[in-house]
């Protein structure tokens, strides 16, 4: 019984956040719910989620039912795990087809492939993660595969761009989903804000089975730097081609840049 207490005496992390266990704090806790579902195995168990989110297994289960409802989770009925649901889907080509930002590049994408050759990128980030939110394919594809569209913003140029523009939150969350390399490298005296200050960005992963790119901002009509227009690279030791690609790109997201100020 004194243990029972003493359990009841300490509050688990769902019964402390804003708004308790209802309104504000229960929107938090499925959204955490939906963010540990998107990182790690593509289905979970149920311990596993709880653990991690610091909440208590029953509270885990109600929530990941309801998601389930919505079908923003799934369930494998073979193995009872949750993963993430087609409903995201469905959302997140809505959010897209309305985002300002996709409509003021639209006329720009297909010319800027046809003037590279390569393909085209437009990212975003999002907690740290750059997001890959359009692209038009050019003739470099060979040997690369965009399987993931989602990934650390330091392993990027358009991500590494991006979040030296952003704020100090952004910034420490970035470091935090960054690998060992790139987060040493971020951290350097005065790396973020040579990038932060730079017209373009040029970068080549240390992974083989992904493209180097060159990235400019593109700038808002009021002074936010809202996305990153970049190109794959063939030759990212080549400083002209490099130049002469992010000029393109420049102009592209200058012109997006006006019209978002129009808006």
């Amino acid at each position: 019984m004194k243990a029972g207490r003493a359990e009841e005496s300490t509050p688990r992390v769902e019964e402390t956040a804003a708004g308790g266990r209802g309104g504000l704090g229960t929107v938090r806790n499925a959204v955490r719910l939906l963010e540990l579902l998107g990182e790690g195995p593509a289905y979970q168990q149920l311990t596993d989620l709880a653990e991690r989110s610091q909440m208590s297994i029953p509270t885990v289960h109600r929530l990941l039912r309801s998601l389930v409802l919505a079908d923003l989770v799934v369930q494998d009925p073979r193995s009872s795990r949750y993963g993430l649901g087609p409903e995201l889907t469905r959302l997140s080509n809505h959010y897209l087809s309305r985002l300002p930002l996709l409509g003021a590049l639209g006329p720009y994408l297909a010319q800027l492939r046809d003037q590279i050759g390569n393909t085209i990128h437009v990212e975003t980030l999002v907690h740290g993660e750059v997001v890959y939110v359009d692209r038009v394919d050019g003739t470099d594809r060979g040997p690369y595969r965009d399987t993931h569209r989602v990934g650390p913003a330091l392993s990027c140029a358009g991500g590494r761009l991006l979040v030296a523009r952003s704020s100090d939150e952004e910034w420490a969350r970035a470091l935090e989903r960054a690998d060992d390399l790139d987060r040493t490298t971020a951290e350097g005296k005065g790396v973020r804000a040579a990038w932060a200050a730079a017209d373009h960005l040029a970068h080549e992963p240390d992974d083989p089975t992904l493209p180097a790119e060159v990235a400019v901002p593109l700038v808002d009509g009021q002074g936010v730097t809202v996305a990153a227009l970049a190109a794959n690279l063939d030759r990212p030791d080549d400083a002209d081609t490099v130049s002469r690609i992010a000029g393109h790109l420049a102009r592209a997201a200058r012109a997006a840049g006006r019209t978002l100020g129009h808006a």
